[in-house]
């Protein structure tokens, strides 16, 4: 008893598929372009105008569909990534730029509680002298939409008569 039967013993010879030509692979992809889902009445089309099997085309279409949605999830995946990088890299410089601005504002409040120990007068129109840098406004200061800097019993400040204040006090 024969275990592995040859090609003419028990099965048919299989019918061999031919490959494409570069010329049908342009006309494929050309239409793969214009629509990726292949209807029957389209497929026939192809079958006749390429002189191959509409299953042979059908196959085609499937396999170029596996082929396209892959590469397009790499290229999400690809921009998603980059934007991730992008947004990383941006928070770790909004990161050091938040404690850069903790320590100037530690620095001016340190300043202006030397300054407002050895002349209170100075400066007056801060009405707060708290030192905790995370609190918002510690100074009792807001801006307001013109940029002026108003304080809670509002007296008006312009920024640089802020900074002067400040620079005069340690100079």
């Amino acid at each position: 008893m024969d275990l592995f039967p040859t090609q003419n013993q028990k099965y048919p010879p299989k019918h061999n598929k031919k490959r494409l030509t570069q010329d049908q692979m342009n006309i494929l992809e050309t239409s793969f372009t214009s629509d990726k889902k292949l209807v029957p009445e389209r497929k026939l089309m192809l079958a006749n105008l390429l002189g191959v099997p509409p299953r042979q085309i059908a196959i085609w279409y499937q396999n170029k569909r596996a082929r396209w949605k892959t590469q397009s999830l790499e290229f999400q995946y690809s921009t998603l990534k980059l934007k991730l990088e992008n947004a990383l890299m941006e928070k770790k410089k909004l990161e050091r730029d938040v404690e850069w601005l903790k320590a100037e504002l530690k620095k001016a409040q340190d300043m202006l509680l030397g300054v407002k120990e050895r002349d209170p007068n100075v400066c007056n129109s801060f009405s707060s002298t708290t030192t905790s840098f995370e609190e918002v406004g510690s100074f009792g200061l807001h801006e307001n939409v013109n940029g002026l800097w108003e304080n809670n019993n509002g007296e008006v400040l312009q920024l640089d008569e802020l900074y002067a204040c400040l620079m005069g006090a340690n100079g």
